[in-house]
């Protein structure tokens, strides 16, 4: 299943804030609804923020079926753009800044440190 990753193609940022309490069933209504996409569109990872901006959901449709992605940042939040309800297509290298919980449209660099050592 992971290893289709490579088959990537595109990446799409969902502008705005979205209810991450929503499923697969949820968010591709909204890829629909809100943002006049195709959720079935393979090779497209659609990514969405909720409120909070530590953490992100990802759907991506693997062909045969959905892929849920989450993750939480423990320490630290994204930087997100909140200013429009539009869905933004994202370079490698845009995609690259948000994992690092930067804004991918507008990125600048800060220095993260975790409260809690294992």
């Amino acid at each position: 299943m992971l290893e289709d990753y490579a088959s990537i193609r595109r990446v799409v940022l969902a502008c705005g804030t979205v209810d991450l309490r929503k499923g697969i069933d949820g968010l591709s209504m909204i890829i629909g609804d809100r943002y006049g996409q195709n959720p079935f569109e393979k090779g497209t990872l659609f990514l969405f923020c909720g409120k909070r901006s530590d953490r992100m959901k990802g759907l991506l449709w693997m062909g045969t079926g959905f892929l849920l992605l989450y993750k939480r940042f423990e320490d630290g939040s994204l930087s997100w753009p909140r200013n429009t309800q539009e869905a933004a297509d994202l370079t490698e290298e845009q995609f690259h800044h948000l994992m690092l919980g930067l804004n991918p449209l507008n990125p600048k660099i800060k220095d993260v440190h975790p409260k809690q050592t294992y």
